[in-house]
């Protein structure tokens, strides 16, 4: 007879959930994974889909953050349609989340909150990069870097105009664990006109 894992158990506040198994997960990571680690899928005002990894940098009360120039392809994507999609896999735990909903800029105080915590180097080259634009040569773009340090030498680097992050408020989430003979357990939340949660198990 075939051992299952304990089934998923619905719960009221799918947010908060996350919260608490992210912690585990960064406190369990392998240590080559960043557990920040997230794929963010977009899309095309024709539809057309595209995906890249990004890293979350907070989940607050408004929903999960996240930070790029606002002059890359997904920044445009996410400002033409409004709506994302967040994926996470946490491979060790055998767990997958997957988060959508609508999309916002992030206010102008918590992008200037999270530049100021970046790294310098980091913040320089927000200023070098001319995200998603091409570029001639890797020697312009270390041209570029070595203007910008020498332009905020002494003194600290301002956020960019052209820089900051976006809210993803979740309409939608979806937990995922594997199980045997692929068994495995499924609870997708949808968030109510109220604020609160509906919950449905899925078949796999």
């Amino acid at each position: 007879m075939t051992t299952m894992p304990a089934p998923l158990v619905p719960v009221a506040d799918p947010v908060a959930l996350f919260l608490e198994t992210w912690e585990h997960v960064k406190a369990t990571a392998p240590p080559a994974f960043d557990p920040a680690a997230v794929n963010l899928a977009t899309c095309m005002p024709d539809g057309r889909p595209s995906s890249r990894m990004v890293l979350l940098r907070g989940v607050t009360p408004d929903g999960f953050q996240f930070f790029t120039n606002y002059g890359s392809r997904k920044a445009f994507e996410l400002e033409a349609t409004g709506h994302a999609a967040l994926s996470f896999y946490w491979h060790w735990l055998d767990l997958q989340v997957r988060v959508e909903g609508p999309v916002t800029r992030a206010t102008a105080e918590d992008s200037d909150a999270y530049f100021a915590s970046r790294p310098r180097g980091s913040q320089l080259g927000a200023w070098a990069s001319r995200q998603s634009t091409p570029l001639g040569s890797r020697a312009e773009l270390e041209q570029r870097y070595a203007e910008i340090e020498a332009r905020f030498e002494g003194r600290p680097v301002p956020r960019p105009p052209f820089w900051g992050g976006f809210t993803l408020r979740p309409s939608r989430i979806e937990w995922w664990q594997a199980g045997e003979a692929r068994l495995h357990d499924r609870l997708a939340y949808s968030r109510r006109g109220d604020g609160r949660w509906d919950c449905v198990r899925l078949f796999p």
